[in-house]
């Protein structure tokens, strides 16, 4: 039986090659299963069931763990808690998050909070990957 896995971010974003410059095929709602159909370094093809819809996801989007909305008494041991994904998004854990804290009381998390809610358009993406000499690797 074929892999499948869970968006585990908010919108995941389907493209047309392994990288985060490929255009943008199609998008995937959070929970939603894929099915793996190939793995490269670090970015998964995947199906979405149900649809035509084929693309490459970067792993960081998604986890192997069956994401469950409405969790029943069998679904709640597999499901991520939205803590877990709130703090994946920011790439803490709870206890480093925790720890980090503590040793930065002075530590305004705003401008972090205002980088997540940012979404930039694909026109300033690819404004970006110019301005910085950024290329797809070959």
């Amino acid at each position: 039986m074929a892999q499948m896995m869970s968006v585990q971010i908010q919108t995941g974003q389907l493209r047309s090659s392994p990288s985060f410059l490929a255009r943008i095929v199609g998008e995937v709602a959070y929970a939603r299963q894929v099915q793996v159909l190939e793995e490269r370094t670090g970015w998964m093809r995947v199906a979405v069931p149900g649809s035509e819809l084929i693309g490459w996801m970067h792993e960081s989007a998604l986890s192997r763990r069956r994401i469950v909305l409405q969790a029943g008494d069998a679904d709640v041991e597999r499901a991520a808690t939205t803590g877990e994904i709130a703090l994946a998004g920011k790439g803490f854990n709870e206890q480093v998050e925790r720890e980090f804290r503590s040793r930065n009381p002075d530590l305004d998390f705003r401008k972090i909070d205002q980088m997540q809610a940012s979404r930039p358009t694909m026109a300033q993406v690819h404004q970006f990957a110019l301005e910085g000499r950024l290329r797809l690797a070959e």
